[in-house]
C-alpha cells in the first residue's frame, strides 16, 4: 500500500514537473517581451500581435518592455525566461548584431524561432533637389570623389549604418568613402539632410514616408530582392545598380530555447493567423510597415543568413569585436 502511494506522488510530481503541452496550453496568461520602449515601432508591432494571439489562444497576452543595453535587457530576458510558452519575445535585427559587437553572447539560435513578422527595407534617400534621378548616378559620383559625401540615419554601426557600409561593400567600394554621421535614429538623419548637413541617409521607407510625401525627400533604390508595396515606383538596389545587397530591420516571435515541439506547432499556427489576418494587414499598411512572413524553421534560417550578412560588415567596417 505504502508502495503504491509513494509511486502515485510520484507520478503527480512529475506531472507537474513536466514541460507545457499544447493539450492544455495555454491555460493561464502569457507575457511578451518587447526589447524596445512604448510607442516605438517595435512595440507597436508587439501589440497588435498579441491582441490578435488573445483572440486565438483565449489567453491574455500583455506586452512587457525591458529596455537597456542597447537591446541586450529584454533580449536577455526572453532567453533566461522558462521555456514553457508562457513568455515569448519580439527580437529584432539586433540579434544579429549585438554578439558581433561584443555587447552579448546571445546570437539568434539562443531561442525558439516562431515567426518572422514583418520586415522594413533600407531606402537610399537624397534631397529632391539633389542632381541624381538613379542610385547609379549617386555611386558614380561617390566614386570619383570618395569623402565628399557624408551619410546617417542611425547611431554608429546600427542597422542603416551597416546597410550603407554594405551596399558600397558590395559593389567593390570602400565603405569608408562615405563617412557616417551618427544620429539618434532616421528622424534626425533624415532632418539633418534636409537642412544639407549630411547628403545620404539609409533608413527604411516607413522612416522617410513624411518628407517623401511632403517632396523633401526622394528615394533612389531599396535594398530588397522585390520592390515596396508602399512606394513600388521605387525600383530594387538590383535593378539600380546590379548588386544583390538586401537588408532590413525586422521583427519576430520567439521563445526561449528548449520549448516544447507540440506547444511551438500550436503558435506557430496561431501567429501564421495573426499574420494573414485583415486586422494585421491593415496595420501594416496603415503603418506603411513592410510585411514578411516565416514560420518558426524559416524564420531561423532568415536570423542564421542574416547573422552571417551582417557579420562579415561588421568586420569590414571594423565593428566586430
Amino acid at each position: 500500500m505504502r508502495r503504491l502511494l509513494a509511486a502515485g506522488l510520484a507520478l503527480a510530481f512529475s506531472a507537474l514537473a513536466a514541460p507545457a503541452s499544447a493539450a492544455g496550453y495555454p491555460d493561464r496568461p502569457i507575457t511578451m517581451i518587447v526589447p524596445w520602449g512604448a510607442g516605438g515601432g517595435t512595440d507597436a508591432v508587439a501589440r497588435i500581435v498579441a491582441s490578435l494571439l488573445e483572440r486565438d489562444l483565449g489567453q491574455p497576452v500583455a506586452v512587457v518592455n525591458r529596455t537597456g543595453g542597447q537591446g541586450v535587457v529584454g533580449h536577455q530576458a526572453i532567453a533566461d525566461a522558462t521555456p514553457d510558452g508562457y513568455t515569448l519575445g519580439l527580437i529584432t535585427v539586433e540579434i544579429a548584431m549585438m554578439h558581433w559587437a561584443g555587447l552579448t553572447p546571445l546570437t539568434p539560435a539562443s531561442y525558439t524561432p516562431l515567426a518572422l513578422m514583418n520586415e522594413d527595407p533600407a531606402g537610399v534617400q537624397v534631397r529632391t533637389d539633389a542632381p541624381y534621378k538613379t542610385a547609379q548616378e549617386l555611386l558614380d559620383d561617390i566614386k570619383k570623389n570618395p569623402g565628399k559625401f557624408k551619410a546617417s540615419g542611425t547611431g554608429q554601426g546600427g542597422i542603416w549604418h551597416l546597410a550603407l557600409a554594405g551596399m558600397l561593400s558590395s559593389l567593390k567600394m570602400d565603405p569608408a568613402s562615405v563617412p557616417w554621421v551618427p544620429s539618434n535614429g532616421a528622424a534626425p538623419g533624415l532632418q539633418d539632410l534636409v537642412a544639407g548637413g549630411v547628403q545620404v541617409v539609409t533608413c527604411s521607407l516607413p522612416e522617410a514616408r513624411s518628407l517623401i510625401d511632403a517632396g523633401r525627400v526622394k528615394s533612389l533604390a531599396i535594398m530588397s530582392p522585390e520592390r515596396s508595396k508602399l512606394m513600388p515606383n521605387i525600383p530594387t538596389l538590383k535593378e539600380a545598380t546590379g548588386s544583390d545587397w538586401a537588408i532590413g530591420a525586422w521583427r519576430g516571435v520567439a521563445a526561449p530555447k528548449g520549448l516544447p515541439a507540440d506547444v511551438s506547432t500550436k503558435l506557430q499556427a496561431a501567429l501564421k493567423k495573426v499574420y494573414e489576418s485583415k486586422e494585421y494587414q491593415d496595420f501594416l499598411s496603415g503603418r506603411g510597415f513592410g510585411g514578411k512572413y516565416a514560420d518558426g524553421p524559416g524564420f531561423g534560417a532568415f536570423m542564421a543568413a542574416a547573422d552571417a550578412s551582417l557579420g562579415k560588415v561588421m568586420k569590414e567596417v571594423g565593428l566586430a569585436k
